[in-house]
């Protein structure tokens, strides 16, 4: 709680009873149950809370009984209910202006004042009639019947306009009347069990419906618009919205409380009241039957600081929107109540609506990566500072609070991509004033790629590969690789090493892994198929980290050179001969075969090559022949001719 309002005596003992209040700019209409009419006029004194109070008129025979007062400042009429009848002065001189007689007998009233779009206003009333309800409009200083009378069930008790429909109370029931030229009537609900049914108007268009201690709220199609209900400490009496609070009169005190966030926000002990009437913002007067209070609005300025310590964000936002200070005053208290308020959702464990907050504002991403334990460099995250000590997460709350982080950085990193290019400058704000930014789209997106992979790591595997398998992953290399090497995955930390064309580091984690039984690297399979896919450029690296696998499967390593894929078949054919006629010259036949029945091959040094080859081949074999026939003249005969070939 905190004070929105200081209460000001206006009137005390005052002789006369009080039974009805209006009021405008600096003037306070009172009517008195012996139907005197007193006019007011309350000056504030400047610097203070204090009031200068004149009784300006007093009018002892305005009326034997004055039921109902309501200034349309506007039109400079006053329209009250006198003696069961509607009756419209002028507000200047009191003088009478109309009094409409089709409503003798009317127990109550209820203007609504609408401003079109060019500034006109446009004066409706409703009035009761036993168990009518008239409608009509104010013009050419006059009131005119606007629709047919509607007929209720019971004798109207509280009454609102709502838009386009009035929200009635009876004694038992509410009802909702539309004004859609049939008066189409629909029941909502009881008035509770005191029967004592209350309506008031908000400032929104919407009325504030009592069921005893209950107060909710109803649009114009009769639709409660909150998710709870108001509830006070008392059944209310009277009400008047003044936003972003409710204001409403119980039977020993005053309480204000806010609809969103729901708050009781100040009780405020006055003897007996029951009126309460408004002129607009910043006016409010509460009255007894012989007391008159005016409810002076604290600051906001000192309203906000309460509420920021109190960490109550949202009524402090609500407040600050209010405030008349420049817009760029304006905008950078809203930012910082926002980050405060991002902030605390953050640490009530609120992680999803706190990254939406945080999404929209634009704040530094790194700021609210730096929420989270070891996501950030060390060095860097020692530079940021928050507004209270961090919240300790482990467990499902830090699976839950990385996901949020997920949707939020994924969110941000989609924006960014799309600026990479962009000349404008670079601006992100910080958390807290006085906080390093960072000022390069290519830094931000690098630290945001990195930190993706290290929730992914926590959250799901399975997006870590397709994460750094992107044209423009962005990931911070050796970062990227001591986390990946200290959760073991190695499959991803090759398809990191590819991406950033790493591919020594690459061909040598493969080589490492192969022989690791519980490796999924194991083996020489990913190593022929990385091989494949690195094109001439890097033939050298081809040619030092094939021959483990052309030693231990001289099969599948020859695939590394004739395998149907533009990045092999493109591989200069003479330097991969030359290379397997050096350390691997059995396997040379089938490359030069391969390259000319199935790839086309023409060149006549390959086809040279390709005989020469089946030649010493065919003397090898010869010789492995004769050497394996017994001792003898054949022999001898055999070995001369080989000789001579």
């Amino acid at each position: 709680m905190h004070d929105a309002y200081e209460p000001v005596p206006i009137l005390e003992k005052l002789p006369l009873q009080i039974d009805c209040l209006a009021t405008w700019d600096d003037w306070l209409l009172v009517g008195t149950k012996p139907g005197h009419l007193l006019l007011y006029r309350v000056k504030k004194d400047a610097g203070t809370n204090r009031f200068e109070v004149t009784l300006e008129k007093s009018n002892k025979n305005f009326s034997k009984k004055i039921q109902q007062l309501f200034v349309v400042s506007q039109y400079k009429i006053l329209v009250s209910l006198l003696e069961n009848n509607i009756h419209v002065h002028d507000l200047l001189t009191f003088q009478q202006i109309t009094v409409v007689s089709k409503a003798r007998g009317a127990t109550l009233f209820a203007c609504d004042l609408q401003q079109s779009s060019s500034g006109e206003a446009k004066l409706r009333m409703c009035v009761a009639v036993k168990r009518k309800i008239q409608l009509y409009y104010w013009k050419d200083r006059d009131f005119h019947e606007l629709q047919g009378d509607v007929t209720a069930p019971d004798i109207p008790k509280s009454m609102a306009w709502c838009e386009n429909s009035i929200c009635v109370g009876f004694k038992r029931d509410y009802y909702l009347i539309r004004m859609d030229g049939r008066g189409t009537v629909k029941e909502l609900f009881p008035t509770g069990k005191q029967l004592e049914p209350l309506v008031a108007p908000l400032a929104d268009g919407k009325v504030a419906v009592g069921q005893d201690d209950l107060t909710v709220v109803l649009n114009e199609e009769g639709v409660c618009t909150q998710k709870c209900a108001l509830n006070w400490t008392d059944i209310p009496v009277a009400m008047e919205h003044q936003p972003p609070y409710i204001i409403a009169v119980l039977p020993r005190y005053v309480e204000i409380r806010t609809l969103e966030p729901r708050l009781l926000v100040q009780s405020v002990e006055l003897q007996r009241p029951r009126f309460i009437t408004s002129a607009g913002s910043n006016v409010v007067y509460v009255a007894s039957n012989h007391f008159v209070w005016r409810l002076v609005p604290i600051s906001i300025a000192s309203q906000i600081r309460q509420l920021l310590q109190d960490k109550q964000f949202e009524l402090a936002l609500q407040l600050a929107k209010m405030k008349d200070d420049s817009d760029a005053d304006k905008r950078q208290q809203i930012h910082h109540i926002q980050n405060l308020f991002a902030f605390n959702l953050y640490c009530q464990k609120r992680f999803d609506d706190s990254m939406q907050v945080f999404a929209k504002l634009g704040t530094d991403p790194t700021h609210v990566i730096g929420l989270y334990p070891d996501l950030l460099p060390s060095d860097y995250r020692k530079q940021l500072h928050y507004p209270n000590p961090l919240p300790t997460l482990s467990g499902a709350e830090l699976e839950k609070a990385h996901l949020a982080l997920i949707d939020y950085l994924t969110q941000k990193r989609s924006h960014l991509v799309k600026q990479l290019n962009d000349s404008d400058p670079f601006t992100t704000s910080p958390l807290m004033e006085g906080t390093p930014t960072i000022k390069s789209r290519k830094k931000l997106l690098q630290i945001i790629d990195t930190t993706l992979l290290k929730c992914y790591l926590h959250t799901n595997v399975a997006l870590v590969s397709p994460l750094l398998r992107l044209e423009n992953n962005h990931c911070h290399i050796e970062e990227s690789e001591y986390v990946l090497k200290k959760a073991h995955k190695y499959s991803e930390l090759i398809i990191l090493y590819e991406k950033k064309g790493l591919h020594q580091k690459a061909l040598q984690v493969l080589l490492d892994q192969s022989t690791k039984a519980n490796s999924p690297l194991k083996g020489h399979e990913r190593t022929v198929q990385y091989l494949q896919r690195l094109g001439v450029e890097n033939l050298g690296m081809i040619f030092e980290f094939s021959p483990w696998v052309l030693k231990i499967c001289p099969e599948d390593g020859l695939k590394i050179f004739t395998e149907d894929l533009t990045e092999v078949e493109t591989l200069p054919r003479d330097k991969v001969l030359n290379f397997l006629k050096d350390g691997f010259k059995d396997l040379a036949i089938p490359y030069l075969e391969h390259i000319i029945y199935m790839w086309d091959e023409t060149r006549p040094e390959f086809h040279n090559v390709l005989i020469q080859l089946y030649l010493e081949k065919v003397q090898g074999l010869m010789k492995v022949y004769l050497n394996s026939l017994p001792e003898g003249q054949t022999r001898i005969r055999f070995l001369s001719v080989l000789a001579s070939c």
